[in-house]
């Protein structure tokens, strides 16, 4: 059976692919999910107005993302530690660095912030932070002794 991919699915295809699947599987399980549309006419003509709008909201949440990535650079967080010398008695994670951005004004989910592991010494770091799947921007972080 002939089917049209309405999203991404693993081992299978990408979104807007017309590929050849099984009837039982399609009927029983991608169809009922909402996942493929069967491959007519109709439903061509109903996926390309669905892919447009799709287009278009794509387009307005990067153009958020990268002008929320021009406000995020300018922009420093200062998280302040209990420190013995340089090391830090505790650790600072990515609920800290979205915690202190949410003070700043900017709302980022703490799974955005891309810290490799937790900064555990006192300085000045530029963390990454994913905004959309093209788009990252890095905030400084000071992190200074209490």
């Amino acid at each position: 059976m002939k089917v049209i991919l309405k999203e991404d699915i693993n081992n299978i295809g990408k979104s807007g692919d017309i590929i050849e699947v099984a009837a039982g599987y399609a009927r029983n399980f991608l169809i009922p999910q909402g996942k493929v549309l069967e491959a007519n006419k109709g439903n061509m003509k109903v996926f390309e107005e669905y892919k447009q709008t799709q287009e278009k909201s794509r387009q307005k949440e990067k153009q958020q993302a990268q002008e929320l990535a021009k406000r995020i650079e300018h922009v420093s967080c200062t998280i302040v530690m209990q420190a013995q010398e340089e090391q830090l008695y505790g650790a600072v994670t990515n609920a800290d660095i979205a915690k202190s951005l949410s003070q700043e004004g900017i709302d980022i989910d703490k799974k955005n912030i891309l810290l490799e592991e937790p900064i555990k010494n006192l300085g000045v770091y530029q963390v990454d932070v994913k905004l959309h799947p093209e788009i990252k921007a890095q905030v400084k972080v000071w992190v200074v002794k209490k």
